[in-house]
């Protein structure tokens, strides 16, 4: 029986990709794209490291898991008992890569040729584990060393304790890889649980862009993909209070300038209006703090702040959203006050207009850019997908974003529900 696809298209973008729904429970995203010579595809499971505690697939009760083992799974899942996937991948001169965040795991691949093997290859090692009690144990060694490499990384440290700072129960605040403490308690049948109750086709999507022929992905996926059940899959996360754990705090490594991370707890929001708040929320702390801003402009000349300093947008429908400013300071007290001050004294005349419309302008003309490329095209489609959402409405957000979007947006940075977290340099002995 031929698919039927959903069609997302946007006129101001001048693009759209079809979505099917494969007999076997996956959903597949597909986005050719004319002119274009290059393919990029992921395999993308809902599970990252926040799902610690779900209802197993194998026993029907609910467990709590170590921490970290959403990574350790994606690290074993490239181990064949022949011969391990890069190698498969090298062979078709595509490359492949993998990544596990908060809220789920992805397997990648890009090539620059006919893509009916690398594909064939990714939906084949992810649905075939092979995972034993010897090369479990080989692993836990070189993740081990990945940990305590990254605690070593300042800017890492920072944002975790800054997470640490907000939440209180969240498991957003537990590092993605673990503790070394935490991966000596995985094992292979603990791995396996995970991958039983995750890795089922109804959780995961198919997403790929570029110099595809929609057909063939569809024929590749129907010889290539395992139909199974629904295990409905069940994962439990604690109910998150309102406030904040502490508003400061400060930890130290080695550091040339201290650093700083201002972060402001939001309430959370799922699908389309996640996307929607978090693009309004990206211009506004723009038109508020940004390079172009007088507020900027005027720490900058003071020494208040220096060109390390950025700000982001973190957020999920998985119960988190937080705005984060940070950089690196001579006195993280004094970037402290003037940030204060400035959300403080905001009123709606405080917005910029004019500000607003380049930067709005630009904002626009950076989502347009993006349908232009091939790997943005692929991910913004999955990550998006995965969140209730469709990554072409975020051309219609811009271009209907008012300035008093912006002021509204400004309530969200509450100090009272904020955490300011300072790196400081290690006293040397």
């Amino acid at each position: 029986m031929k698919l039927e696809p959903k069609i997302f298209r946007s006129e101001l973008a001048g693009a759209e990709y079809h979505l099917y729904h494969h007999p076997t429970g996956l959903d597949i995203l597909i986005m050719p794209m004319e002119g274009f010579t290059t393919t990029e595809a992921i395999f993308a499971a809902r599970y990252g490291s926040i799902d610690n505690c779900f209802r197993s697939a194998d026993t029907g009760d609910f467990i709590r898991v170590p921490d970290g083992i959403a990574h350790y799974l994606e690290h074993k899942l490239f181990e064949g008992e022949e011969r391990g996937v890069f190698e498969r991948y090298a062979s078709t001169g595509a490359s492949a890569n993998a990544f596990t965040s908060f809220d789920m795991t992805g397997y990648t691949f890009s090539s620059a040729s006919d893509c009916t093997e690398p594909l064939g290859i990714l939906l084949d090692f992810v649905q075939d584990p092979y995972i034993t009690d010897e090369n479990v144990e080989k692993e836990r060694g070189i993740i081990a060393q990945e940990i305590m490499m990254s605690n070593d990384s300042p800017s890492r440290a920072m944002f975790y304790d800054l997470l640490d700072s907000l939440y209180f129960v969240h498991p957003v605040k537990i590092d993605i890889a673990g503790t070394v403490e935490s991966i000596q308690e995985i094992t292979a049948p603990l791995l396996m649980q995970c991958y039983n109750t995750f890795y089922d086709l109804h959780n995961m999507v198919l997403s790929i862009a570029g110099n595809v022929d929609e057909e063939k992905v569809l024929e590749i996926c129907d010889r290539h993909l395992k139909g199974g059940l629904d295990k409905k899959v069940e994962s439990r996360l604690p109910d998150e209070p309102e406030g904040v754990v502490r508003h400061r705090s400060e930890i130290t490594r080695e550091v040339g300038l201290p650093m700083f991370s201002f972060g402001f707890k939001c309430p959370p929001l799922t699908g389309g209006e996640r996307q929607r708040v978090s693009i309004i929320c990206e211009l506004m702390l723009k038109v508020l703090f940004g390079n172009m801003s007088d507020w900027y402009r005027n720490a900058l000349e003071t020494g208040v702040i220096n060109t390390t300093f950025g700000t982001e947008v973190f957020s999920s429908d998985r119960g988190y959203f937080t705005l984060i400013m940070s950089g690196d300071v001579k006195d993280p007290e004094a970037v402290y006050e003037s940030i204060c001050e400035r959300i403080r004294t905001l009123e709606r005349s405080s917005v910029d207009e004019e500000l607003f419309r380049i930067l709005k302008k630009g904002a626009y003309g950076s989502e347009v850019m993006k349908c232009n490329s091939v790997s943005n095209c692929c991910d913004m489609m999955c990550f998006s997908y995965l969140q209730g959402a469709d990554f072409l409405d975020t051309l219609k957000t811009v271009s209907q974003m008012t300035a008093d979007d912006i002021y509204e947006a400004s309530k969200l940075l509450d100090i009272s529900r904020s955490a300011f977290c300072v790196v400081n340099n290690r006293e040397r002995t």
